[in-house]
């Protein structure tokens, strides 16, 4: 009897397996597409979400040798000047690669401590940066000292922090230079993540004599947000809490991968605390990091401070009227002799190295060293942005022009760290902030 019981259930089974679909063909290859879709929308928005992970904390880095820093001693002015090398160590014991441009010792005839301008470049950038800001420096009288940030450029290093480590990099360049007793004053010169640095630096460190800041953003998840609004301006639809589990996201896996959280990257918290004079610079045609960052930064500043606008976007080469602004600012602040500078050169130099002569071609200040994408270049700016529309309209937009919040895998899934049953849409734990394993 058992057996014959087992025979008629195993051929039940089997009948159902043979059970037709009666569903309409046309029904099931319509929700078969709707399937794929959606699963295609998912893959897009972990697609997009990994790309602005690694925007943030491993943009392209900037691929060049020692030999584009230019030769080791040059002419300028009639007067010799020469490039050190050297590696400096970070308090994480990583190394920085550096070089110091100062007068030769043969032509430097009036002997002592120089003042000193560190310049710190952008995000997926150098310190090959520094060369069009170097004829200034030197026909000022004052040596420059350039750095790659650690995950930049030839030092150590796998993640940048967009200022939060970077700061320690600065922290040790300049106890390097107060150490070396052949520096008098200093002052900063840094360029969008160079500048938040700056900030980042500034209000521990009162004996920076001046900083020259040039569009810094003020807050990095108001920066996201305003590239969010720019999407939404194109068409975009995303809805808010979308925005907000997207920034909770980034937030763990930053913390994961690079070890620093995203909202402590508030240079604008910081500057109601610095006192050291300041020159804010922003270009006029911004779209990424706008003007109304350095505006807002310029308004809560606590030291002296001025604001300059100037023609171009982020990564524009910056107008001759702007140098001469600088050249003022460093004269002042600086305290430089009347007689300390070069008096038969052009500061500017048409943005070129200083061993090249200025009747040259203007071009791209980088061309000669075959660097000229160093920095957020517009097309690095264009992926960035294209990154964050895919991570947030992955199921907000398809081509029939509906509209659904529903095209994410919507199982639950168990926390790996604190094992809470979380809902699906949503791959940053509710109780510890961890990552769901299978979506990162």
């Amino acid at each position: 009897m058992g057996n014959s019981a087992s025979a008629e259930e195993e051929t039940s089974e089997e009948k159902n397996a043979r059970r037709p679909d009666y569903r309409d063909h046309d029904d099931a290859a319509e929700e078969d597409l709707q399937d794929e879709a959606q699963q295609s929308y998912w893959e897009m928005c972990k697609q997009g979400y990994q790309e602005l992970v690694n925007a943030i904390i491993r943009p392209p880095r900037a691929d060049y040798e020692e030999a584009h820093l230019g030769p080791s001693k040059f002419y300028f002015g009639n007067q010799e000047f020469q490039r050190d090398d050297m590696e400096l160590r970070n308090d994480r014991d990583m190394r920085i690669k550096c070089s110091h441009w100062k007068a030769s010792s043969r032509s430097n005839k009036k002997q002592g401590p120089k003042p000193c301008v560190i310049y710190m470049h952008g995000n997926s950038s150098a310190r090959l940066e520094a060369i069009p800001q170097l004829s200034l420096c030197l026909a000022l009288g004052v040596t420059l000292f350039a750095f790659d940030f650690t995950g930049s450029g030839l030092s150590d290093g796998e993640y940048v922090s967009l200022g939060f480590f970077e700061r320690e990099d600065l922290k040790a360049v300049v106890h390097y230079l107060r150490e070396s007793g052949n520096v008098s004053t200093i002052a900063l010169w840094g360029r969008s993540m160079g500048a938040a640095t700056s900030l980042l630096h500034g209000d521990r460190d009162p004996s920076i004599a001046a900083m020259v800041l040039d569009s810094p953003f003020s807050d990095l998840t108001q920066l996201a947000e305003e590239m969010v609004d720019k999407g939404r301006d194109q068409g975009l639809t995303v809805p808010g809490f979308v925005v907000s589990i997207a920034i909770r996201m980034i937030k763990s896996s930053v913390q994961k991968q690079a070890g620093f959280d995203i909202k402590d990257l508030s240079p604008i918290a910081h500057a109601d605390r610095c006192f050291i004079p300041a020159l804010f610079v922003a270009g006029e045609g911004d779209d990424f990091i706008k003007p109304d960052h350095s505006r807002n930064i310029h308004a809560k500043y606590a030291g002296d401070k001025n604001l300059v606008i100037v023609e171009g976007d982020h990564n524009s080469q910056r107008p001759r009227f702007l140098f001469d602004s600088v050249a003022i600012f460093l004269q002042t602040y600086l305290q430089l002799p009347p007689d300390s500078g070069l008096t038969n050169v052009d500061p500017y130099n048409n943005g070129l190295a200083p061993w090249h002569g200025n009747h040259q071609d203007t071009g791209s200040p980088f061309s000669e060293f075959g660097a000229q994408d160093l920095g957020m270049t517009s097309e690095r700016q264009r992926e960035t942005q294209r990154a964050l529309y895919n991570m947030l309209s992955a199921g907000t937009h398809n081509d029939g022009g509906d509209e659904s919040s529903e095209t994410a895998p919507s199982k639950k899934w168990v926390c790996d760290v604190c094992t809470l049953e979380n809902n699906g849409l949503d791959p940053v734990c509710e109780a510890c902030g961890s990552m769901d394993s299978t979506q990162r």
